[in-house]
């Protein structure tokens, strides 16, 4: 088992910048894939970034050019950098890591709240 622990969410201007950190129990160098997903009040919850084991990186449309993600094995964490923040990235932000070892795994950190507005 492996507990995620956000931080860096808050309240920051359009235009804006945070970063965003998941804090892993344990090595996540194993773990296939490392995410970032977002929950906004009465959507649903979508998968923002994605970083595999081999540093692939993707992303949704919406956040491409504004938001890098990035794994550090040898500290155990995963980042979200966002620049250019909208009003429109307001949400509940959460850390995902899964895969396929012996058997499947699926761990989500508790969430971390980024609003946007002036």
């Amino acid at each position: 088992q492996v507990q995620l622990v956000e931080s860096g969410g808050g309240l920051v201007q359009p235009g804006g910048s945070l970063r965003l950190s998941c804090a892993a129990s344990r090595s996540i160098f194993s773990i296939n894939a490392m995410g970032w997903y977002r929950q906004a009040p009465g959507k649903q919850r979508e998968l923002v970034a994605v970083v595999t084991s081999h540093g692939i990186t993707k992303y949704v449309d919406s956040v491409k050019g504004r938001f890098t993600a990035s794994r550090d094995s040898t500290k155990n964490t995963v980042s979200l950098l966002m620049n250019s923040l909208k009003p429109e990235d307001t949400a509940v932000y959460y850390c995902r890591g899964w895969g396929l070892g012996l058997e499947l795994y699926d761990y989500w950190g508790q969430g971390t709240q980024v609003t946007v507005s002036s």
